[in-house]
Parts: structure tokens; C-alpha cells; sequence
């Protein structure tokens, strides 16, 4: 369930600091796949998806006061604050080597599991992450969302574009990456 029921029904700015605590605490345990995704498909260092996992759990904490059920649900307003700290941390990246979208297993789980049984399929999903990890970071996170059944309205939201835009930006991207398997 993505919306903030029961016992979550509470809105973050209320109730006490613990009782928000455990409401936040909840809400990214049952999210926090997000979170990993996110982390694995922008580091590929262990340490450092571990570093971009806590950077994001503590942005969503800092944000969690503001978060409103009535605007979005958690987990569209998580995507965005996650990628947003990812792609940030991407670009601020001088002193350590810039790492790139490493869409691979951990990265694509929403890619349902029959896709991967044959050698053919193995082979196709290896090179479409190939192609997807050239994209730069605005595009990459539309990729992992919509390869991870997201609609155009959640996927808007989340980069803060309009949905015409997602829409157009998905066909672009297929059609580049039809031209390129060819």
C-alpha cells in the first residue's frame, strides 16, 4: 500500500517526535526498495551505494515535516527526493571518479523475471542497459521509472515535468534505442 493508512494515517507535522519517527521509519522500511534502486543504478562502488542510501534516508527526513499525503503519495514524493539527491551528488562528484547509471539485476526490478529466462532475452536486457547507462541523468531516471511500470502523470511528478513531456521523452528515448540495437 503506498498511501499513509492506518496505523500511518497521521499527517508527518503531527504527533510527537517519536510518534513521527515511527511513522517515517515504517514508510521507508515499506519503500525502501526505492531507495536501493536508486543507489545501485548511480554508484557502482559498494561504499559508495551505502553512502547514497544514508545521503537519501536523511534528505527524506529532513524533507518527511513537509511531505503532504493530500498532494502525492509517499512513494512518488520519495522517488523524487531520492533522485534528486542522487543526480545531485552525481554532478557534485569533483574529488571522487564520476560514476555513471549501472543499470544491471539490482537496478531493473521491475523487469518481470520471465524476461530474463532465455539466453536471447539475457542478451537483449545486457544491451539495453548498456544503451540506458550512456543517457545522462535526467534521462536515466525516466528510464528506470518507466522500466519500473510507472504511469506518465507519477513519472511527471517525480522529475517535475509535465506528462506530455514524459510521454514525448519516452518515445524519443525508444526510438534512439531502436536505432541503436539495429
Amino acid at each position: 500500500m503506498d498511501t499513509m493508512s492506518a496505523p500511518y494515517a497521521m499527517t508527518p507535522g503531527t504527533g510527537g517526535p517519536h510518534a513521527r519517527q515511527a511513522v517515517f521509519t515504517a514508510m521507508l522500511e515499506q519503500h525502501r526498495g526505492i531507495v536501493l534502486k536508486i543507489a545501485y543504478s548511480y554508484c557502482r562502488d559498494t561504499d559508495d551505494q551505502r553512502d547514497l542510501v544514508q545521503d537519501i534516508s536523511l534528505q527524506l527526513w529532513r524533507a518527511f515535516p513537509e511531505f503532504d499525503p493530500e498532494r502525492s503519495r509517499f512513494s512518488t514524493w520519495m522517488y523524487r527526493i531520492a533522485l534528486n539527491v542522487a543526480i545531485s551528488q552525481l554532478r557534485s562528484s569533483s574529488r571522487r571518479r564520476r560514476h555513471h547509471l549501472d543499470v544491471d539485476d539490482h537496478a531493473i526490478a521491475a523487469v518481470p523475471d520471465q524476461a530474463a529466462a532465455s539466453p536471447e532475452n539475457t542478451l537483449a536486457l545486457r544491451t539495453l542497459h548498456a544503451l540506458i547507462r550512456r543517457l545522462d541523468p535526467l534521462n536515466r531516471a525516466l528510464m528506470l521509472l518507466y522500466l519500473d511500470d510507472r504511469s506518465h502523470r507519477d513519472i511527471a511528478e517525480i522529475l517535475g515535468i509535465t506528462p506530455g513531456n514524459v510521454a514525448t521523452k519516452i518515445g524519443r528515448l525508444k526510438q534512439r534505442i531502436r536505432e541503436q540495437i539495429a
